[in-house]
């Protein structure tokens, strides 16, 4: 049998050390093809490029490993893989690691989940791992096996259509080590949000940085945050459908 087609992507740009232990590992398990944004992309969501020209740069070309940079969006990096350099569409689509944490609400702003449901609309089974360390050298060491665990199970068993799992790795701290797989729902939380005020030294005029505090509102243990909180890695299935279907039968009834 030929090999599983792997499309590999992140946020955090070509270089981060992240989507360089994701290629290491997936290109274990498969070929792979490698189109990631030149730049780091943080917090760009669902967003696509259509102000400017896409320009891509190859580098590195061999049999079973293919390697671009391109000048876009996590989205128009799997865009662009699909419809310009791929020879047939992937088995699977796997985004990040991402440093820092995209569980609950965080899902929204991810550029990482962006990708990976830019996957789920073309029905590729999707994964975004990342994991809850923002520093440069992230320890990536125990989340190796899950990874590959994961990442063979979907190969394998597959994903409905439309579905993508948020994976998300507690940061390592001294010798601990995580607890197992958890399979959650995402958490009720939200970012209290403020924007720090600072002045221009050269007109004096003020200018602004968003900052804010994360705050969960529920501490049930079926949830993601709790999963992490505790030490296991979270799995949350998601989609792009946002139908609110139990308001639905609700708002056929108004008059």
């Amino acid at each position: 049998m030929s090999k599983p087609l792997i499309l590999v992507t992140n946020d955090d740009g070509i270089t981060a050390p992240g989507i360089r232990k994701l290629i290491e590992l997936m290109r274990k398990l498969g070929k792979v093809v490698v189109v990631a944004p030149e730049d780091p992309q943080s917090a760009m969501s669902h967003a696509i490029t259509i102000k400017c020209p896409l320009v891509y740069k190859e580098i590195e070309i061999t049999e079973d490993y293919k390697e671009y940079s391109l000048n876009g969006t996590p989205v128009d990096c799997v865009k662009f893989g699909l419809h310009r350099l791929l020879e047939r569409k992937p088995d699977l689509i796997v985004s990040g690691i991402n440093h820092g944490s995209n569980a609950s609400i965080n899902i929204i702003y991810s550029g990482t989940m962006g990708a990976a449901l830019e996957g789920a609309m073309g029905e590729i089974p999707a994964i975004g791992f990342s994991i809850l360390d923002y520093n440069h050298d992230a320890d990536f060491s125990r989340s190796e096996e899950y990874i590959l665990k994961i990442a063979k199970q979907v190969l394998e068993q597959g994903l409905d259509k439309g579905i993508a799992l948020n994976v998300n790795f507690p940061k390592l701290v001294a010798d601990n080590d995580y607890k197992g797989l958890k399979i959650c729902r995402q958490s009720k939380a939200y970012w209290k949000e403020d924007f720090a005020e600072r002045n221009d030294p050269r007109n004096g005029k003020p200018y602004f940085w968003l900052t804010g505090t994360f705050t969960v509102n529920e501490n049930d243990e079926s949830t993601d945050e709790w999963a992490l909180e505790n030490y296991y890695v979270s799995i949350v299935p998601v989609q792009f459908d946002f139908t609110a279907y139990q308001q639905i039968e609700k708002l056929k009834n108004w008059e």
